[in-house]
């Protein structure tokens, strides 16, 4: 029988009579780290029950259900995919969205004589947009710089203030890959710029037409799956032999995401309209061809598949959408003082930058005016955002001010159609599957309230690597997820 000291290794909730063997245990050679965008946890356990013949279902079939797991806030990609890479929260990793600000940088292609500025990491940074390719990479001309460094460009990679999964393995020698949207997901290489072997970014906003339609983003991620299965056959992402099968390696789904706003939910029930059930269909048999691939090759029983969601979507209901314009917010704040709003990034959020913190208790107070119009649920200001992610006075990137609208509020141009967001703190946004799959593993759902944060400690010691390596972990305490209660 498999030791408890063992089982409480792996951090995995399942009981003795359903653990993994001893054989398998120490053989958990990879994981395969799936991450599809918007899934909630509602869409996954509908899905699996209505097609028991399904990838999803054969997870769940040999694997720990956790259905009480909550991704980062805010929702956003970028700290939903750090949360289960670092293990961290904005609080540690200082990365709050893909399109964010700091106080300490200066604006791209400056002299840094001026410090603030808004910090975007998305398609606008690539070389060359409209190409898959990004144009073969980041243009150091978009990039924020460091006055504090020689007012050299920030890469994302350098963004990101703690290391990740990928520098841990690469440092115990293994190999490392990540597939994903865009180029500025450079990010996950971690501050060594150097994280993940075989990084393979084709840009999902090289054409309009790829996000236009569900169907249209499932072609997309087909060459992410088809990269996948390369890896799994022990080549690169783009086909050349000799690479070796990654110990971590993964990717992100966009079709789900891309069917939530195009099409959305029929109810509240979380039923799916066309557009996104055909999404869902699709992913799934993509994930099906990842896992016959690695039966076929004889990797299944040595590697640990997780899949779970960097963020969810807002509203499931659609009783609840409503567009509002994403003018209110900086108008109000920019009524106190001209230019108060440095910078507000708005989506089932809006998290708000100031270019005056003395005037913090003002902009609260005229946005407290719109409160109705804004649509706005709760406002938090510096006590609380203080408790949540620490002090904007001390650090550079912290939000002064967060506003949580109403559940399905959008903000958006007021001819906004799109019938889904993320950002937000709310479950619609947060609550997203978590499945830890290993055909050695029985089924078993765990209930208890966990986070995707708690992946990262997780896929490490699976893997025999020390959790506390990655400093995010050590500084929030991010546990492994729930294991057998040994004592």
């Amino acid at each position: 029988m498999i030791s408890r000291k063992t089982l409480l290794g792996l951090g995995l909730a399942f009981s003795l009579a359903t653990s993994l063997t001893p054989a398998s245990a120490a053989s958990v050679k990879h994981v395969l780290l799936l991450s599809v965008d918007g899934l909630h946890e509602q869409d996954l356990s509908l899905f699996a029950k209505a097609n028991p013949d399904s990838a999803f279902a054969k997870l769940m079939a040999h694997g720990v259900h956790f259905s009480n797991a909550s991704t980062a806030k805010p929702s956003d990609s970028f700290p939903g995919l750090l949360a289960m890479v670092t293990g961290g929260s904005p609080k540690s990793t200082g990365v709050y969205y893909d399109d964010s600000y700091d106080r300490a940088l200066s604006e791209p292609g400056s002299d840094c004589s001026k410090k603030g500025t808004e910090v975007v990491y998305d398609e606008s940074i690539d070389k060359k947009t409209e190409a898959m390719d990004g144009g073969g990479g980041l243009d150091e001309a978009k990039l924020p710089r460091d006055g504090a460094n020689g007012c050299k460009p920030v890469y994302p990679h350098s963004f990101l203030r703690v290391n990740t999964i990928f520098e841990v393995a690469k440092a115990a020698g293994l190999k490392t890959a990540w597939s994903d949207k865009h180029l500025a997901y450079d990010l996950v290489n971690g501050p060594s710029g150097k994280g993940v072997d075989d990084l393979y970014t084709q840009e999902i906003n090289s054409s309009d037409d790829i996000t236009a339609k569900a169907a249209n983003t499932a072609a997309y991620d087909d060459t992410k799956v088809a990269a996948i299965i390369n890896q799994i056959d022990g080549k690169s992402s783009d086909g050349k032999d000799g690479a070796g099968v990654p110990a971590i390696f993964g990717m992100n789904f966009q079709a789900v995401s891309v069917g939530q706003k195009t099409g959305g939910y029929a109810d509240g029930n979380a039923t799916s309209k066309p557009d996104l059930a055909e999404a869902l269909k699709h992913t799934d048999a993509s994930v099906g061809k990842m896992l016959a691939e690695l039966a076929a090759k004889g990797l299944d029983k040595e590697t640990l598949v997780i899949l779970s969601a960097k963020h969810g979507q807002s509203p499931i209901d659609p009783a609840q959408w409503q567009i509002t314009d994403k003018k209110i917010i900086p108008d109000a704040i920019n009524g106190v003082a001209k230019d108060l709003a440095a910078q507000v990034t708005m989506d089932s959020v809006a998290l708000v930058w100031l270019s005056d913190q003395s005037r913090t208790a003002d902009a609260i107070k005229a946005l407290e005016a719109v409160k109705d119009k804004a649509k706005i649920d709760q406002i938090l200001g510096p006590d609380k955002i203080k408790d949540m992610f620490g002090d904007a006075s001390k650090d550079s990137r912290v939000p002064d001010i967060v506003v949580m609208p109403k559940n399905g509020v959008i903000y958006t141009k007021p001819t906004g159609k799109k019938t889904g967001e993320h950002g937000g703190f709310g479950p619609d946004d947060t609550h997203v599957p978590l499945v830890v799959s290993n055909p050695a593993l029985a089924a078993s759902e765990n209930k208890d309230a966990v986070t995707t944060l708690q992946v990262a400690p997780t896929i490490l010691t699976a893997l025999g690597l020390d959790p506390n390596a990655l400093q995010a972990v050590k500084a929030e305490g991010t546990k492994a997820l729930p294991g057998v209660d040994v004592k």
